[in-house]
């Protein structure tokens, strides 16, 4: 059986996007006959044993303590990562190590290659430099924001195949000067075997957090300035005056959850709109029943327009409407006006518009909600879209495992 050794940054049982992408990537790796393993890096924090076992996954974990300044702080970080790694391949064999962004991991996982002779694939979930600026920790252009690009070319160049998940981020690479023939697109997903059957509405939860009768808009993510949660706060008073029993139901939290509660309260609407905070994962979908449209009023920026998010196929999955603000990543995700729609980014007047014309003509709804669901059946299912791995997987290390595990699929 084909071992497979994955490189990341924190995983299982911290709970996160991040996390949910690996679980979701390991176990249709497994189901298609793979043996999968994790080592994380040092900034996986959560308490436990060097090798741990989460949710069925074995992961291993990097010990000690990387200190110094900027820059020599990650050169060490990258050492110990690297270290750890080198040892797992020793008593655990992999045929390929599988490292995943930021390019930490990649690096870490460029030297092991290299020295043991193992083919890497280097997965980008995002550019972390823009990520960074996205959620306010970075800044567009300084120093910090070009190492961390230079560091990512170093890697890809360096790595034996390149895995981004869409077309944004690929074509951004090939911009840069890579070969599009190395880089495979592997697009965010939804485990359908364990979300994609929705649970019906408990309208005690309802009346617990006072939604009324009426329609909820609803959004469940983290609460990053990105999102647009501002925006979406700022539709409200625009929205509940075309339709004044609609409530808007928010649930998660991050670094913008203090400033978006107190925008909320200062707001004409703030009697219609509901904060959740954090729930764990396993209760999302007794969240996603209350609601009817799904909002996603991301603002525009570079992380944006390249970088597709999950949660607008969550939301189809659940049998949810799916309202999204016109950037590039959410037009690599959906049709408007077929799976989704789209209105203009940092505007709240076109969101409250566009949820307004969705609540005010239902016509359409059963149709766009098939789609939807067909949308994610078709291109979003992780039992269906692993199967590219084996491609990649191929390619490098042609060995029995892989093999049966092509003609099993």
């Amino acid at each position: 059986m084909t071992r497979i050794l994955h490189l990341l940054d924190h995983s299982l049982p911290l709970h996160s996007g991040y996390t949910f992408r690996t679980r979701a990537i390991l176990k249709a790796q497994e189901g298609l006959g793979l043996e999968v393993r994790g080592v994380t890096g040092l900034r996986h924090y959560a308490d436990g044993p060097d090798c741990e076992e989460a949710e069925g996954l074995t992961f291993y974990r990097t010990r000690g303590e990387a200190k110094g300044p900027a820059g020599l702080r990650e050169w060490r970080e990258i050492g110990a990562f690297s270290r750890a790694v080198e040892q797992v391949c020793r008593e655990w064999r992999p045929d390929v190590l599988h490292a995943h962004s930021p390019a930490l991991c990649g690096m870490a996982g460029l030297r092991v290659a290299k020295k043991l002779g193992i083919p890497l694939v280097y997965e980008i979930r995002a550019f972390w430099e823009d990520a960074a600026v996205g959620n306010g920790t970075g800044r567009a252009g300084d120093i910090k924001y070009r190492l961390t690009r230079t560091l990512e070319n170093h890697v890809v160049s360096g790595a034996d195949a390149v895995v981004t998940i869409c077309q944004g981020l690929k074509d951004d690479l090939i911009a840069r000067g890579n070969d599009p023939a190395r880089i495979t697109i592997m697009p965010n997903g939804v485990d359908l075997a364990m979300f994609g059957q929705p649970v019906a509405r408990e309208s005690a939860l309802a009346d617990e957090l006072g939604l009324g009768d009426g329609p909820v808009i609803g959004f469940i993510g983290s609460f990053y300035d990105y999102e647009g949660i501002d925006d979406l706060i700022d539709a409200m008073p625009g929205l509940i005056a075309v339709h004044p029993d609609a409530r808007l139901l928010l649930v998660g939290g991050g670094p913008m959850e203090a400033a978006l509660r107190e925008r909320a309260a200062g707001s004409s609407a703030a009697h219609a709109i509901r904060f959740m905070g954090r729930v764990p994962h396993s209760q999302v979908e007794r969240y996603y029943a209350l609601c009817d449209i799904m909002a996603y009023p991301r603002k525009k920026s570079r992380l944006t327009d390249l970088v597709t998010p999950l949660k607008p196929l969550e939301a189809m999955a659940q049998g949810k409407l799916v309202a999204a603000s016109d950037v590039g990543g959410h037009r690599e995700l959906m049709s408007d006006g077929v799976t989704g729609t789209l209105f203009t980014p940092d505007d709240p007047a076109a969101c409250a518009k566009a949820l307004a014309g969705l609540l005010s003509d239902r016509s359409n709804w059963p149709q766009r909600l098939a789609a939807g669901r067909s949308h994610v059946e078709n291109a979003h299912d992780w039992a269906t879209n692993a199967k590219r791995y084996l491609n990649v997987y191929q390619m490098l290390a042609p060995v029995n495992g892989v093999n049966s595990a092509s003609e099993a699929a």
